[in-house]
C-alpha cells in the first residue's frame, strides 16, 4: 500500500460499557487481527492463522490475574525463587468454531487439559442444541476457560456454562472474539460469576441472531464450508 493510500494514524478510544462481567481487550494487535477476521475478502487460508494469533492474545489476557505459587529454582549460579500457576487449567472449546482457538491457548498453556462441548443452533428456533461432550475429570478444583469465537444471543454460552457447572466446575471464564449486549446481559443474568473476555462489543443481533457488524459464521469461514 502506498503512502497516499494509507489512512491517517488513529488511536481508537478505549470502549466504555456498563457490564460488570465483561472485560474488553483494547490492544493494537487485537484491533488489527479482528479487522482481518471481519473482512469478507479474507480467505480461509488467512482467517485460520489469524484466529490462532488472536487466541494467543486472549490466552494472555484471560490468565493475567491467575494466582501463582512460589518454588525454588536452581540457576547455573545460585538458587532463586520461581513461580508457576497455582491452579490446574482446563480449556473447553464449544464445537465446532471454538476448535480454531484451542491451539492459540495451548501455545501459552501447554499444561492445560482440553475438554469439548458440542452445540449447534437450530436454524428454525435459533435455540442451541447439544450433540457431544467430553470433559476431563477434576473440574471442581480447576480454572475452566470456555472458548468460542462469538457470544451472540448467549444461549449456547449459557448452556455450556450450565453443563460445566453440572459437572462440578466452579471457576469459569468465557473467552470470545466478539459479543453483543444481548449475550452479555443473558450471561450476567444466568451466571454473574462468569467473567467474559472479548475483543469487541458489537452493536446488535439481526433477525437471524447473527452479530452486527460481526464477522459472519466463524466455523464456516475457518473450515471453508461457507
Amino acid at each position: 500500500m502506498s503512502d497516499t493510500q494509507r489512512g491517517a494514524p488513529v488511536r481508537p478510544a478505549a470502549p466504555v460499557h456498563p457490564f460488570p462481567n465483561l472485560r474488553l481487550l483494547h490492544h493494537p494487535l487485537i484491533l488489527r487481527d479482528l479487522s482481518i477476521l471481519r473482512d469478507v475478502a479474507t480467505p480461509t487460508a488467512v482467517f485460520r492463522p489469524t484466529l490462532h494469533e488472536v487466541a494467543t492474545i486472549l490466552a494472555v489476557e484471560v490468565t493475567k490475574e491467575l494466582p501463582l505459587e512460589a518454588y525454588e529454582v536452581e540457576t547455573p549460579l545460585e538458587m532463586t525463587t520461581g513461580y508457576r500457576l497455582a491452579d490446574r487449567l482446563i480449556v473447553v472449546p464449544i464445537l465446532r468454531a471454538g476448535l480454531g482457538m484451542v491451539d492459540g491457548f495451548l501455545d501459552y498453556l501447554p499444561e492445560a487439559s482440553v475438554g469439548h462441548i458440542g452445540l449447534y443452533r437450530d436454524h428454525e428456533t435459533h435455540e442451541p442444541r447439544d450433540y457431544y461432550s467430553n470433559l476431563p475429570s477434576g473440574l471442581d478444583d480447576a480454572v475452566v476457560i470456555l472458548i468460542d469465537p462469538m457470544l451472540a444471543s448467549g444461549g449456547s454460552g449459557v448452556m455450556a456454562v450450565d453443563f460445566l457447572k453440572a459437572h462440578g466446575a466452579k471457576r469459569i471464564y468465557f473467552a470470545c472474539l466478539v459479543t453483543v449486549p444481548e449475550g452479555v446481559k443473558l450471561m450476567l443474568e444466568k451466571h454473574p460469576d462468569v467473567l467474559i473476555f472479548a475483543a469487541a462489543l458489537d452493536r446488535e443481533l439481526n433477525e437471524r441472531k447473527y452479530i452486527l457488524p460481526g464477522l459472519g459464521d466463524a466455523g464456516d469461514r475457518m473450515f471453508g464450508t461457507a
